[in-house]
């Protein structure tokens, strides 16, 4: 059973255990992209939903805003983010800055276990690209993810996992969003390559592969401004 359906049939046991399991949960939603960009996250179908209180599904809801993956709106309330085309540029920009720097603490750190683990999320990310369906598809999105989250973790660093769940996800909205074509999902062969890289202690070349590979993902989206018209001047152009 994943994290999510955990959470929705386990009640919380404590304030602080229930808000971050909701957070965890809604997290997770965005970045399979189950949960669109604009969804309206009201706290009353939030509670009923984890069967919590209005205050805990708040406090949940809170913590994402400040994680930059929900909007909360004074009189309107909670709705899943809408990142702009530059909020976009600047989360790919961030990626670039911090994911070299993850993957030379992850190399002077790694074993052999570990690289084996990350051959393995390779082969399930395979084999979900494979598969047909939306449920694959929601669970190769995540695999994906994960890749990256993972070599976080094996960074050593807790403040680097903390930023890269945050990016990770808030790339997902902006995927979701401006996201032109399968590729947005990130290329498994680059992860190969880059896992590769890692293997000969190669550093430099995995650094170079990682920016290629964000790159390569940025390169996907269509950023370009759109001009915005009121209600009749939509229909006359």
């Amino acid at each position: 059973m994943n994290s999510s359906a955990t959470a929705l049939h386990a009640p919380a046991d404590s304030t602080e255990n229930g808000s971050q399991q909701i957070r965890d949960a809604i997290r997770e939603a965005i970045v399979e992209r189950r949960l669109a960009p604009g969804t309206k996250l009201s706290e009353s179908d939030v509670g009923s939903l984890f069967n919590v209180s209005r205050t805990l599904a708040r406090a949940a809801l809170q913590a994402l805003s400040y994680e930059g993956l929900v909007s909360v709106e004074k009189n309107r309330g909670a709705f899943v983010a809408y990142p702009s085309p530059e909020e976009a540029r600047q989360i790919f920009a961030a990626r670039r800055l911090v994911e070299p720097g993850i993957l030379k603490a992850a190399a002077e750190r790694i074993t052999p276990v570990e690289l084996a683990h990350l051959r393995q999320l390779l082969l399930d990310e395979g084999r979900l690209m494979a598969e047909r369906g939306q449920s694959a598809r929601r669970a190769e999105i995540k695999a994906s993810g994960d890749f990256h989250l993972m070599l976080a973790s094996m960074s050593g660093n807790l403040v680097m996992q903390r930023f890269m769940e945050e990016l990770v996800a808030r790339s997902s909205l902006v995927i979701a969003l401006y996201g032109q074509s399968s590729a947005s999902s990130c290329g498994h062969s680059e992860h190969g390559d880059i896992v590769s890289a890692l293997e000969r202690k190669d550093v430099d070349t995995a650094c170079d592969l990682m920016l290629h590979h964000i790159a390569h993902i940025e390169a996907d989206l269509d950023l370009r401004e759109r001009k915005s018209f009121g209600l009749r001047e939509a229909f006359e152009q």
